[in-house]
């Protein structure tokens, strides 16, 4: 069972930064596809970026191009998304996930494994 755990959330003013951390354990998620997602009150979960396990490709929401980055270790078994520029409206619950292989890694349907998710919170 694969179990993940994200952890960088926070309070930040516009134009702050923050990185995400998402945390894997239960088995080696080298070869998969790690994502993130974020959602608010009534809202669906939307995809912000992810990143394959093969190739390291990246991809990313429009909203979030140039501002936001995804990386991973895999020898820490673990994925960041570095949050730079930060605006009010990126105010979400973030959330890590993980599917072992995607052909359009921005739908949050396939994916399998979900963490609790970690708060967000940039003020104006």
């Amino acid at each position: 069972q694969v179990q993940l755990v994200e952890s960088g959330g926070g309070l930040v003013q516009a134009g702050g930064s923050l990185m995400l951390s998402c945390a894997a354990s239960g088995r080696p998620l080298a070869s998969y596809v790690m994502g993130w997602f974020r959602q608010t009150p009534g809202k669906e979960r939307d995809f912000v970026a992810a990143i394959s396990g093969s190739t390291g490709r990246t991809y990313y929401n429009e909203d979030v191009k140039g501002r936001f980055t995804i990386s991973r270790d895999n020898a820490k078994n673990s994925v960041y998304l570095q949050m730079n520029s930060l605006e009010p409206d990126d105010t979400a619950v973030y959330y890590c996930a993980a599917v072992s292989s995607a052909r359009a890694p921005t739908r949050a349907l396939i994916y399998d494994y979900w963490g609790q998710g970690t708060q967000v919170t940039v003020s104006s």
